[in-house]
């Protein structure tokens, strides 16, 4: 079948629910639709059993007993652990995979629903991260070593690369072009549709097939690679006297403060973008600087609605920037967690918003109470995308 034809075609789309958010398909061939709806159901079964903070039985909550020895991990588990390292180093640790603890100390220690509905309030704390450069990932053995009472979250990447992973795997088994998005966070591969796949932004989750009901949106047409949105306002809860989110500064541990209620970014991968625009949203003031110094498209949204876009955004065909540069590692011991722009030291961010502040990290076992046991879900991304749904457009 030529390109031509088979970009004219209808396209065909299945939705449902898995790792605690939304799963959206979409071939261009809609005779292999279902066929690759049962490879993404098994795909994403697996990423669940890998990488789920919210199972008892999963490799990732099997770290937590390790005692910072050695563990030999599974090559998805693995995989998982490289992509969110690689976005710790390309972000200057603004995503870190090692917010476990921090989640579930300020009550995000289970499905979301569940701590929506809670409302009992909690202790805020300032206590920095440990930091991502104390994981020691080293892929030629599998093995995977976690300081004892560090706890791994990987919400901030997870979920993108799994989008990744499976549009990547589905086009080249099926041979058409493929769009997957879980929560928001979208990946396509393969021969897209004429004009691109059509993909709208906007600042209130909401259905595919329905203009939203409020709030700014903007639809793009994207050719490969991958968009995802963050945000701080619809993965919210109120907590005793507080409103908090699931984005967290790893300079604090607790929900950042940020100027921006959602920001948009397209990139190479999905797990690029989603790292991008975790990032922007801890970084605050001068993320739109950040953003074009490395190229990325992007849209950020302002408290006030106020819409910034970066060079590139919007454009009905988008291609896919270079990838997020990685720094060179120094070879010394870990330095103290970076700074995110918008936040001073963890005694600063304690006097100013009055609660108190601990050292970042104690090597005596569990720092954030016990490990969730149900549901499935990520912390420094958000389960869903959080205040915006990126998501293919109805054709």
């Amino acid at each position: 079948m030529t390109a031509a034809d088979t970009s004219v075609r209808p396209t065909a789309a299945a939705n449902w629910r898995a790792l605690g958010t939304s799963v959206r398909l979409v071939t261009t061939d809609p005779a292999l639709l279902d066929s690759c709806n049962l490879l993404l159901a098994r795909h994403l079964a697996e990423v669940d059993a890998a990488c789920s903070r919210f199972r008892e039985d999963s490799e990732l909550v099997a770290l937590d007993s390790a005692g910072g020895r050695p563990v030999r991990v599974s090559p998805l588990l693995a995989e998982a652990l490289a992509v969110a390292l690689r976005a710790a180093a390309a972000t200057d640790g603004a995503v870190d995979p090692t917010v476990g603890s921090a989640m579930n100390a300020i009550g995000y220690d289970r499905d979301f629903r569940l701590v929506q509905e809670d409302g009992r309030p909690v202790k805020l704390t300032v206590r920095p991260v440990p930091g991502w450069r104390l994981i020691r990932l080293d892929r030629a053995t599998g093995t995977v070593t976690v300081p004892a009472g560090v706890r791994l979250d990987l919400g901030a990447t997870a979920k993108a690369w799994a989008a990744d992973r499976a549009a990547a795997t589905l086009a080249r088994a099926a041979g058409c072009g493929v769009l997957v998005s879980l929560g928001g966070d979208t990946a396509v591969a393969g021969e897209p549709p004429a004009g691109g796949w059509r993909i709208r932004v906007q600042d209130v989750t909401g259905p595919v097939d329905g203009t939203p009901p409020q709030g700014p949106y903007a639809t793009v047409g994207l050719r490969g690679g991958g968009l995802a949105t963050s945000g701080t306002t619809a993965r919210a809860w109120r907590s005793g006297p507080h409103t908090l989110h699931h984005i967290l500064d790893p300079n604090t541990g607790l929900p950042t403060d940020s100027p921006w209620r959602t920001v948009s970014v397209a990139a190479t991968t999905c797990a690029d973008a989603n790292a991008a625009s975790t990032a922007a949203l801890v970084k605050g003031t001068g993320a739109e600087r950040w953003l074009s110094g490395l190229g990325l498209p992007a849209r950020l949204v302002a408290r006030d609605g106020t819409v910034v876009t970066t060079p590139g955004w919007p454009r009905n065909d988008f291609s896919p920037p270079p990838p997020l540069p990685i720094p060179v590692p120094d070879s010394g011991a870990p330095p103290p967690n970076p700074r995110s722009s918008n936040a001073g030291g963890a005694e600063d961010v304690a006097a100013r918003v009055g609660i108190s502040a601990r050292p970042a990290f104690e090597d005596k076992g569990g720092s954030g109470g016990a490990a969730p046991r149900v549901g499935t879900g990520r912390g420094g991304g958000g389960e869903e995308s959080p205040a915006a749904d990126t998501t293919e457009a109805a054709r």
